[in-house]
């Protein structure tokens, strides 16, 4: 089925379009300028991120990981996280339940 889910910027130098969903997870793919930031924030979804491409620093809960291609975490529901690129990027995002303020 093709994506018909439009690319939405989102923070400075970073954009999102949803790639499938389902109300149970979304897959979210997340394009990043150099330098570009991820602000700093919370929600409920569990999230998992995965590197596809680049190198970025991850805030989660105050401990910084540094993550390049092939690397991923899981952020924990409520936990406070954030990143900044060092170098531009992509990451797959995936949210258990959907995010749905993303459609």
């Amino acid at each position: 089925m093709p994506n018909t889910h439009p690319v939405v910027p989102t923070d400075p130098g970073v954009t999102r379009q949803v790639l499938a969903e389902s109300p149970d997870m979304m897959v979210v793919a997340f394009r990043f300028d150099t330098d570009a930031e991820g602000a700093l924030h919370h929600h409920p979804h569990v999230q998992s991120t995965y590197v596809e491409a680049g190198r970025f620093t991850f805030i989660l809960e105050g401990a910084e990981h540094d993550l390049g291609p092939g690397d991923s975490l899981v952020i924990p529901s409520d936990a406070a996280h954030g990143c900044v690129c060092r170098q531009a990027g992509t990451l797959i995002d995936t949210f258990t339940p959907r995010s749905d303020d993303f459609l």
